[in-house]
């Protein structure tokens, strides 16, 4: 018996794994070393999604499209765009689309490379126009400057955030998120005052979850939800706690690691 031939999109990307998420839903290309190799963030962001969603959803720095492709996986309806800064990145989104055993999903889900930090006429010009999404996720480059800087240029882009970044990709999803449509934002705790000042006057009614490690540490994540527009106040959820005392996943975390449950309970 002879192996079938690679897809197209795979045949000339540098040293890549090829992962099971969601139990074998979905399926991820993802470089082996260079650039950004998703994991839990990415799971909890599309666990943000309410599962009965059905719209139109944009990724914003989807990578290798770990975050959009779990919501393609999660709400069978939903249809996904991957929007990413980078060609190498978006070769590997690309890759993961044209698997075969993502085959269930692909007519839901494409991939465009584009700035999400662009406004005005030079981002709808670059394939984000105005009221396209029903909801936008976002898993932008949080560290700072100074965070552990890493010598891998592709790495660094997908990591290190610039100035007023979260200003930027706020706009931008404001502009392509519908009334009544929803953003949702993973970041670090450090950064919640600089994601809702964005979001002041754009989106409203906020919820805000905290990701602890275990129940008696400090929070390293925090996931912002909120709708386009709306008065209602914000509100802190009950924080999700990743690990039990002797360092399992918790059940609850496990289910939305898996794309059983949402992370907000819708």
């Amino acid at each position: 018996m002879t192996a079938e031939p690679l897809p197209r999109e795979m045949q000339h990307l540098p040293p890549h794994s090829v992962d099971a998420f969601h139990r074998g839903d979905f399926w991820l290309v993802q470089p082996k070393k260079g650039g950004h190799r998703a994991g839990m963030d990415a799971l909890m962001l599309a666990a943000a999604v309410p599962g009965s969603f059905a719209g139109r959803l944009a990724d914003f720095g989807a990578g290798a499209g770990c975050a959009g492709l779990a919501v393609a996986s999660r709400c069978k309806d939903a249809r996904v765009q991957l929007v990413e800064l980078t060609q190498e990145m978006a070769a590997f989104a690309w890759a993961s689309i044209a698997l075969p055993e993502n085959a269930h999903l692909a007519g839901r889900v494409s991939a465009l490379v584009a700035d999400v930090s662009l406004s005005g006429k030079a981002r709808i010009s670059a394939g984000l126009t105005d009221g396209s999404a029903d909801f936008v996720i976002m898993n932008p480059p949080f560290n700072p400057p100074h965070h552990r800087p890493t010598p891998d240029a592709l790495k660094r882009q997908a990591h290190v955030m610039d100035h007023d970044l979260f200003e930027n990709w706020v706009r931008s999803a404001a502009a392509v998120v519908r009334p009544r449509g929803g953003i949702a934002v993973i970041a670090r705790p450090e950064q919640l005052v600089a994601i809702l000042q964005a979001m002041e006057g754009r989106f409203g009614h906020a919820e805000v979850m905290a990701v602890h490690p275990r129940a008696d540490a400090a929070a390293i994540r925090v996931v912002v939800r909120a709708k386009r527009p709306s008065r209602a106040a914000m509100r802190i959820c009950p924080p999700l706690v990743l690990h039990d005392d002797g360092d399992r996943p918790t059940q609850r975390a496990d289910d939305i690691s898996n794309g059983r449950r949402s992370l907000f309970g819708d």
